[in-house]
């Protein structure tokens, strides 16, 4: 029987954020799917990462068909229903819909994706089953979105795949690190335990590097998947940084998402440093938590952030705001952090990605309860730097573009250990 992980336990954080896009009704879907011009060349399918037909799923939600629409959906993607929610839309699907050029508000594809997906979930549907074993082994490193995705397909092409998570829960960033208001850790899990109810073999908590050999691996695998996303938080490296209140985002979001202990008592000025969609997120989640007073601290402009336009505009419509042109150079504090030291700066040139001048006599203290370090996550690849043939690149897989072989025979590799952190920069 396949490892269940749900339910979760009640009274975590993110219970208490309300969801941003709400599951449609019937009535809402029904109407919403028989707007869409089904474009034969339609544009928003070109800018889905995963080619969903997209005309297609809705005009079977049109025609009353959600089984149909659902299955469109997971063919082409089996993390359709968690993408529904955590894709920027705005900047893919949506943004490229017919309708923008007409001045008219775009179909709104992921909450429709969602409508059908929820549906079939709901239904406790079953469209696929694992396929007619072939022999072959697949050890799988990592049970986040890219090793999941990975077993099911190996799994419905007869492979028997085994995933090796070094956590106590799959999911990945899917399950702690994604917002809150935009997907809760149980939605991602119950995609999760659709995908294991393929027959994947799971064990958590389990290391490989320390609890299993890699040459142990090698020898009795026909090949090995590498899906471990992303490290630990970056670090400012600045005085200070160690102590109490001071916290990386993605920790930060975990303990949101997972942790029935946590609160946020005694907290009404937080600082969040970083540019990104992660900081926003953090930014957001704070303020929707309760605290009063939630600041960005970025050392360049409001035009330079990599953050997606609308999700800061979002977050200012939160009551969010901003110390732009600050430099950290010190977290202040007695044990337990107070606030900031920063020092203004400027760009030398015009150039967006110039280096940065500081401005004499600009030092000054930002003070906050809570100060939250959103600044990249470390990169794990080295990890693998003892395996003969790997080839790595700045702290990456480096793969083949056509099939994802990363420089030896056995060894594959995909999803943000492999591209840097798109992925996780992108939701």
């Amino acid at each position: 029987m396949t490892e269940r992980f749900l339910p979760l336990p009640n009274g975590r954080a993110e219970e208490q954020l309300n969801d941003a896009k709400p599951l449609y009704t019937e009535s809402q879907a029904r109407a919403e799917s028989n707007r869409c011009l089904y474009c034969f060349d339609a544009p928003c399918i070109q800018a889905c990462p995963t080619a969903i037909d997209i005309p297609r799923f809705i005009k079977k939600i049109a025609s009353d068909d959600l089984r149909g629409a659902a299955k469109t959906i997971l063919d082409a993607n089996i993390l359709g229903h968690s993408c529904s929610m955590v894709c920027p839309v705005e900047v893919l699907c949506v943004g490229r819909c017919v309708y923008n050029d007409m001045k008219v508000p775009p179909i709104q594809i992921g909450r429709l994706q969602r409508y059908a997906t929820e549906w079939l979930f709901s239904n406790n549907i079953r469209l696929y089953a694992a396929g007619e074993p072939n022999g072959k082994r697949v050890a799988i490193i990592g049970g986040g979105p890219a090793g999941l995705s990975c077993a099911a397909e190996l799994a419905r092409q007869g492979f028997h795949a085994v995933i090796y998570e070094a956590r106590s829960l799959p999911g990945g960033l899917n399950v702690t690190g994604v917002a809150p208001y935009k997907m809760h850790a149980t939605d991602a899990l119950r995609e999760v335990n659709y995908i294991l109810d393929l027959g994947i073999e799971l064990h958590t908590g389990t290391v490989v590097g320390r609890d299993i050999d890699i040459d142990w691996l090698q020898a009795n695998y026909d090949a090995i998947f590498v899906g471990i996303g992303l490290g630990a938080d970056g670090r400012l490296d600045i005085p200070g940084e160690t102590q109490e209140g001071v916290v990386g985002a993605v920790d930060l979001i975990e303990k949101i998402k997972l942790d029935p202990t946590f609160n946020l008592n005694g907290v009404s000025q937080a600082l969040v440093v970083g540019g990104g969609n992660t900081a926003i997120d953090v930014t957001r989640e704070l303020l929707e938590l309760g605290v009063a007073n939630v600041s960005l601290v970025y050392r360049r402009d409001e035009n330079s952030m990599s953050a997606y336009a609308h999700e800061w505009n979002a977050a200012k419509k939160c009551g969010a705001t901003a110390f732009f042109g600050r430099r950290p150079v010190e977290i202040v504090g007695d044990g337990r952090a107070s606030g900031i030291r920063c020092v203004k700066v400027s760009p030398a040139s015009r150039d967006k990605r110039s280096s940065l001048v500081e401005i004499p006599g600009s030092e000054h203290v930002i003070a906050a309860d809570l100060i939250v370090v959103a600044v990249g996550q470390a990169k794990l690849a080295d990890t693998f730097g003892g395996v003969d043939g790997l080839v790595f690149e700045d702290g990456r897989f480096v793969v083949d573009a056509e099939t994802g072989r990363c420089g030896q025979t056995k060894w594959f590799a995909g999803g943000d250990c492999a591209n840097g952190g798109r992925c996780a920069r992108s939701c």
